[in-house]
C-alpha cells in the first residue's frame, strides 16, 4: 500500500493505492489557508483516517505547489505561501512516524500522465497544471527532469510572451513580479483578467457558459486567453519540443481550448506544421495525486 497526497491550494486530497494501482482509499478536505500548522494538522488527519480504513503505509509521497529547495530544505516557490520556508517533509515525517517524500504537485501530475495516462508511449511528455496556479513537469523516457535547481518545467513563473500593449508590464504576481504567465492563466487570474475586461466577475466555467451561450464580451475575452495559452505554450515547444502537452487542473475542463489553441500557437512555434498534441489528463484531478503515491516505487 502507497499513500499520495496532492496539497493544492484549494483542496487537500489523499489516496492509498493497492499494489495493482487499484484505490483502496481516497479522501479530499478543503486546505486550511493562513497557517502553516493547520494544513500540517489536516494532513495528519487525512493519514489517520486512510490508516483507519487499509491497516496504514509505511511510506508517504506528497505533492505541493513549490518545492524543496536543494540548497536549504526548505520549502520554496509555493503559491500557498504558508509553505514557504518550511522543512515540510521532515515536519510530517516527524508527526507521522514514517517516511515522506516531497515533491513538486505538477512534475508527480506528469509522472502520473507519462506512465498510465494520456501520455504514456511518448518519449517526452510535458504536464502542465492550470489551476489555483500554473506549474508544469517535464519527464523524459519516464524519469521526471528536476533540474539542478528543482525548477524544470516552470513555465507559469517566465513572463507572458509577445505581450500585447495592454499586458504591460502585467499584474502583480505573489513572487514580487509584474506579468508571470501565471496571472493570466491561472484560475483566478482568469477571473481577475476577464472582470477588467468584461466589467463582471466570473469563474473559469461561468465564461465558458456565456461564450457558448453567445455573450460578445466573453467570447471576446476567451478568445483572449486562448491566444495566452497559445503563446506560453509556444515558448515551451521551442525550448523543449515535446512529444505531448498533458494538461490538468481545474482549467483543463476548458473542453474547446485542445482544439483552439493548437491553431494559434502556429503562428509563435520556430518551425512549421507543428503537431504536438494537446490533450486533457486521462486520470483528471486524480493525477496529481496518483503521482505523489508513486514518490515511493515499489521495491
Amino acid at each position: 500500500m502507497r499513500y499520495g497526497i496532492d496539497l493544492g491550494g484549494t483542496k487537500t486530497e489523499i489516496i492509498a493505492l493497492t499494489p495493482d494501482g487499484g484505490t483502496a482509499f481516497r479522501q479530499r478536505n478543503e486546505t486550511p489557508r493562513g497557517s502553516y500548522q493547520h494544513i500540517l494538522q489536516n494532513i495528519c488527519d487525512l493519514v489517520a483516517l486512510a490508516d483507519q480504513e487499509t491497516g496504514g503505509a509505511s511510506a508517504i509521497g506528497v505533492g505541493i505547489p513549490g518545492t524543496i529547495s536543494p540548497k536549504t530544505g526548505l520549502v520554496k516557490n509555493a503559491n500557498s505561501t504558508e509553505l514557504i520556508g518550511h522543512p515540510l517533509d521532515q515536519d510530517l515525517a516527524s508527526l507521522l512516524g514514517r517516511p515522506v517524500r516531497v515533491a513538486n504537485d505538477a512534475n508527480c501530475f506528469a509522472l502520473s500522465e507519462a506512465s498510465d495516462g494520456a501520455g504514456a508511449g511518448y518519449g517526452t511528455v510535458f504536464g502542465i497544471i492550470v489551476g489555483t496556479g500554473v506549474g508544469g513537469g517535464l519527464i523524459i523516457n519516464g524519469q521526471v527532469l528536476n533540474g539542478a535547481h528543482s525548477i524544470a518545467g516552470e513555465w507559469g513563473h517566465s513572463p507572458l510572451p509577445w505581450p500585447e500593449d495592454d499586458e504591460r508590464p502585467g499584474p502583480v504576481c505573489y513572487c514580487g513580479k509584474n506579468g508571470c504567465i501565471e496571472t493570466f492563466l491561472s484560475g483566478p487570474g482568469m477571473s481577475s483578467r476577464a472582470a477588467e475586461a468584461t466589467g463582471i466577475s466570473r469563474s473559469p466555467a461561468e465564461l465558458l457558459a456565456a461564450t457558448e451561450a453567445g455573450d460578445p464580451d466573453a467570447k471576446a475575452y476567451f478568445q483572449t486567453f486562448e491566444r495566452r495559452i497559445a503563446k506560453s505554450l509556444a515558448t515551451v515547444i521551442n525550448v523543449i519540443d515535446p512529444d505531448i502537452i498533458v494538461c490538468g487542473g481545474g482549467l483543463s475542463n476548458l473542453g474547446r481550448i485542445y482544439k483552439k489553441v493548437p491553431l494559434l500557437w502556429q503562428e509563435y512555434v520556430f518551425s512549421d506544421g507543428i503537431t504536438t498534441p494537446f490533450v486533457p489528463a486521462r486520470f483528471g484531478d486524480s493525477s496529481g495525486v496518483r503521482g505523489a503515491a508513486w514518490l515511493w516505487p515499489e521495491e
